[in-house]
């Protein structure tokens, strides 16, 4: 097994988009831009609940390289297109030819099983939910939220991307995906949203198009979140604080351990437990679990709704616990600093307990994961995401990778489990045009 560190990672530069772009399109791209992939650091089925989370954007982020053709078929945007050469009007490149005028092109590095670059193409009017498969309805998602939202139709134009955010391993590539052709596509076309307008644009076209009933953190971590920080944010009403959190500063690293696991019962599951919330919160009569004191009362529920209920106020608690000590953690030295991060671990670990108890969405091997992270000598560790599989983090010291990573495998080995992929990531920037 082979555990990845960021500097493993190859990250494109601006000149090879442009260049892998004019290879497939035949003329030169507006400009490059980059949306980060997430992690979320603690704050495990909150959101919903309207209570606190508290992600990092990763450096491993989705690139997008965006141009608009000649043909442009979108109404109110002919004339002059920035970024394109006169001599190459009539080069239409190596990928099939726009079907119309205000045809979308995507060509994405990622390759199907007979190891072509995945392709497609549509129109703004012909999308409804739905209507396309697979990868192509979360651009197409956004392409259709921003006409219903702003009314800007978006056409002829063409996007090559790259993706360094491995897919499928709970790190939010689909939703990175989204917010990369979002801010290329605000600033080509002018929208001029701000991050609360993006946050909740991305998040309506993955429910209405897309129809994944996803919350906010995912889109508000790519697109808020700032370098060697992490996202404080409150699901309730959005605000949002930047908390110092600067990895690779500290000599951390946080070590993603990729389960490869999907139990059937996944989305069933996440529903059932969303569904009790609700009743409880109307049992109490509030809008949200967020309403209640961490001290309620909580014998008139379930035993049941008393764990789903118990693990929300605890985690909530949690996640403004580890602020209170990241926050700290900047003024303090020596001992006291060495406390504070062992705190933040015992969290992550008492996260991880509740999940796997109170919540019940945790399975055999994230918790042979987490155990095995923490007998290597992890500082923390916890599972991630909506549960029933995925992935567990583990916070490490730098030099901790490979020693931590042999460990859980071995552990995932001796159960007999699949080998899990394994690869450490710091703390990015948020989305941002890439230059």
């Amino acid at each position: 097994m082979t555990t990845e560190t960021p500097e493993a990672v190859s990250t494109p530069t601006p000149e090879h988009l442009a260049e892998e772009f004019e290879s497939l399109f035949g003329y030169r791209p507006i400009g490059s831009f980059r949306a980060p992939g997430r992690v979320n650091f603690i704050g495990e089925h909150t959101d919903y609940n309207a209570g606190f989370v508290l992600p990092i954007a990763i450096d491993r982020a989705v690139y997008v390289a965006i141009g608009r053709r000649p043909d442009n078929g979108a109404a109110g945007q002919g004339g002059d297109v920035p970024g394109l050469r006169g001599e190459d009007a009539g080069n239409t490149g190596t990928v099939q030819p726009p079907r119309r005028g205000e045809s979308i092109r995507i060509v994405s590095d990622h390759r199907d099983d007979t190891g072509q670059r995945m392709f497609g193409q549509f129109a703004a009017a012909e999308l409804v939910p739905g209507s396309l498969p697979g990868w192509l309805s979360h651009p197409a998602g956004v392409v259709d939220e921003i006409a219903k939202t702003t009314g800007t139709v978006v056409g002829g134009v063409d996007l090559y991307i790259e993706s360094t955010v491995p897919v499928g391993a709970g790190l939010s590539s689909s939703h990175a995906l989204e917010v990369a052709v979002l801010i290329a596509l605000d600033e080509v076309y002018g929208l001029g949203l701000d991050d609360r307008e993006k946050v909740l644009l991305t998040q309506r076209a993955e429910n209405d198009f897309v129809g994944a009933p996803t919350g906010i953190v995912d889109q508000a971590a790519s697109i808020m979140t700032e370098a060697g920080h992490a996202l404080f944010l409150d699901c309730r009403d959005l605000s949002a604080r930047q908390i110092p959190f600067d990895l690779d500063a500290e000599g951390l690293r946080l070590l993603v351990i990729d389960s490869k696991v999907s139990h059937s019962h996944s989305e069933s599951g996440y529903g059932a437990r969303r569904r009790t919330c609700e009743e409880s919160a109307a049992i109490f009569g509030v809008d949200s679990l967020r309403e209640l004191a961490d001290d309620v009362d909580l014998s008139d529920l379930t035993e049941e709704q008393r764990k789903r209920v118990r693990h929300v106020i605890a985690e909530n608690a949690r996640v403004r616990a580890t602020v209170e000590l990241l926050e700290d953690n900047e003024r303090s030295t020596g001992d006291d600093h060495d406390a504070r991060i062992s705190a933040i671990g015992d969290l992550l670990v008492a996260s991880h307990e509740s999940l796997q108890h109170d919540y019940e969405v945790s399975c055999v091997e994230l918790d042979v994961a987490v155990a095995a992270a923490m007998g290597a000598g992890a500082l923390g560790a916890r599972m991630i995401g909506g549960g029933f599989g995925g992935s567990a983090i583990a916070l490490i010291h730098a030099d901790q990778v490979v020693q931590v990573g042999d460990a859980v495998t071995a552990a995932f080995a001796e159960h007999g489990y699949g080998e899990p992929d394994i690869f450490a990531v710091s703390a990015g920037r948020g989305a941002a045009r890439f230059d």
